[in-house]
């Protein structure tokens, strides 16, 4: 029901609406990063996933293309996007295995990743970026995650019998140095220097620490403000740290201080996960669990801008939408598509505004101002969120 329905009062409708948990759904998104007079700030976050199901452990392959992990049809594959324009590929399609932690192998048209196969064996293996061919780079050895110090040197977290251990891999010779263990799973080359930074868990408070692969020096960079896997190093030689709805940031060479450095809560997205800087230093990708009221309003951004694929990509696969009460008028993602196509190229001015919002749990009710082909129209429309996805949509009479 394309054109929405007169509003009408709902203050009878929001008692009759049980108080559930909000499902949450991982997504990755992107930011760009601007410094003005010296300052740092990050702007116009938006979902380049979008998908349904796991997407997760971005990194960029070069400024214009991220990569990063997305489930497609019961496997996991390797994913590309494309930043300037906005289209989403896919490097691997392996149905026996799936791919993690996708990562750009220097001085290659190539990606590295671990693939876990359904038989249970899990090794690193390299993906031509153009056909999607892939060989093991390193047998025996059970990698979680890695980073490449260089062509030759791979340093990684293994799984070892306690936790993961800091190894130094030589691809050519294929030698496996275990020299630390019990670390966390954020690995990545400090900027302007030969260094790895790692996380050790061994102190009651986890320690940001350097590895110099070359010689094994291992020395502590700066203490964590909490007990968190996931940081990141700005090119400005600053750590940026992820807090539930909150990156914080260091400067460890000037200061022993964590402080807040961009808060995500009133985006409507929770729980910051894993987190990747451009080359340059003019994007940076997170991965975020995003509430009900983020992915409606994601459904409502490509609605006004007749983006039917994201639009689509908003709503669970048995999307039902009914009229007021309980009329179920369509479902399904095929009648979803065939009824907003026509819809979105019929109508060039077409835009939403919302003009009240509520939220009750996983419920997010809209009252809604559109104009179509010159004309105002209301509309009042409740949305009920399931694993990620609008799963019902009820259209008041």
């Amino acid at each position: 029901n394309q054109m929405r329905i007169k509003y009408v009062p709902l203050l009878a409708l929001l008692f009759s609406f049980p108080h559930l948990f909000a499902q949450q759904n991982t997504e990755v998104y992107l930011l760009d990063i601007k410094t003005v007079n010296g300052k740092t700030e990050m702007i116009n976050p938006r979902n380049i996933s979008n998908n349904e199901g796991y997407d997760n452990q971005p990194s960029f392959y070069n400024e214009n293309t991220i990569l990063f992990s997305s489930t497609r049809k019961g496997q996991t594959d390797i994913a590309k996007y494309d930043v300037k324009s906005g289209t989403l590929t896919y490097v691997s399609n392996t149905p026996e295995g799936s791919e993690y932690s996708p990562l750009k192998i220097p001085g290659k048209n190539s990606v590295s990743a671990i693939r876990l196969d359904t038989t249970g064996l899990q090794r690193l293996y390299e993906y031509s970026v153009w056909d999607g061919t892939s060989t093991e780079i390193l047998k025996d050895l059970k990698i979680g995650y890695h980073v490449w110090f260089n062509e030759e040197i791979i340093v990684s977290a293994a799984l070892g019998n306690e936790g993961l251990n800091l190894v130094i891999s030589n691809i050519k010779n294929g030698s496996h140095d275990t020299i630390y263990k019990n670390i966390g799973r954020s690995l990545h080359k400090i900027p302007g220097k030969n260094l790895i930074s790692f996380i050790s868990k061994t102190n009651e408070s986890w320690e940001v620490k350097s590895l110099d692969p070359k010689t094994g020096k291992i020395k502590t960079i700066t203490t964590m403000f909490k007990n968190t896997d996931d940081v990141c190093w700005l090119h400005n030689g600053h750590i940026i740290a992820a807090d539930n709805k909150t990156l914080m940031e260091i400067a460890p060479e000037d200061s022993k201080e964590w402080k807040r450095f961009l808060r995500l809560d009133k985006k409507g997205l929770n729980n910051i996960s894993r987190i990747a800087v451009s080359p340059n230093g003019s994007h940076l990708a997170l991965v975020v669990e995003q509430t009900p009221e983020a992915i409606v309003q994601n459904q409502l951004d490509a609605y006004n801008a007749r983006n039917l694929k994201a639009f689509v990509n908003t709503y669970s696969k048995e999307i039902k939408v009914y009229n007021f009460p309980n009329q179920l008028s369509y479902e399904g993602k095929d009648a979803l598509t065939d009824r907003y196509k026509s819809f979105f190229e019929s109508t060039p001015d077409l835009h939403c505004k919302i003009k009240n919002r509520i939220i009750i749990g996983n419920k997010i009710i809209d009252k809604e101002k559109i104009t179509i082909n010159g004309e105002t129209h209301w509309a009042v429309a409740i949305y009920e969120v399931e694993n990620g996805k609008i799963a019902k949509v009820t259209f008041v009479r």
